[in-house]
């Protein structure tokens, strides 16, 4: 399961139409461990994308079930899904809700992603609300391209260190 973070960053930048600066507040979307991690990783990733100085004005939590990403989209939707679900101890049927952020061009297209992505799914669900949601970026967990970094020179990979550990206690023995 992610933990998913709303951060939101205030910093001034020229505007396109008239060229004078202005303040904005943008909310970006991390996955992180902690609130201490989101706030790390924020200012890391907006050191990359901002010129200037910038301040994360809130973290919060957010309660997403679901993240359907599209590299066609351009916008994310906000979307409440529900579906039925039967109560163990009490055999009565339940409403249950879940918030879905999709990646798509408008609520059409969210809507046909959201179907696409629930594709396979064994159970009903009722889509409830689409709307665009505030979210201009997300930032996973995992990135590609840093799964398979490079070891830095100064460090030795464990295995190799217990195998060290190994010839010392053999080399003591004789």
């Amino acid at each position: 399961m992610q933990n998913l973070f709303e951060c939101k960053v205030k910093y001034e930048k020229i505007d396109e139409q008239s060229g004078k600066q202005k303040k904005v507040s943008e909310t970006y979307l991390i996955d992180a461990v902690s609130f201490t991690e989101a706030e790390s990783r924020i200012y890391k990733e907006m050191e990359m994308m901002i010129r200037g100085e910038f301040v994360v004005t809130n973290i919060r939590k957010a309660n997403y079930t679901e993240i359907f990403d599209n590299e066609d989209g351009d916008r994310w939707f906000k979307s409440k899904i529900s579906f039925a679900s039967v109560d163990e101890n009490s055999g009565k049927e339940k409403k249950v809700s879940n918030q879905l952020l999709v990646m798509a061009n408008d609520v059409k297209d969210a809507f046909d992603k959201i179907h696409e992505g629930m594709n396979g799914m064994t159970v009903d669900f009722d889509i409830n609300a689409i709307s665009e949601s505030p979210i201009l970026d997300f930032f996973p967990y995992f990135k590609e391209e840093g799964v398979n970094e490079e070891i830095p020179s100064h460090l030795k990979p464990l295995e190799k260190e217990e195998s060290n550990e190994e010839e010392v206690e053999t080399s003591f023995e004789s």
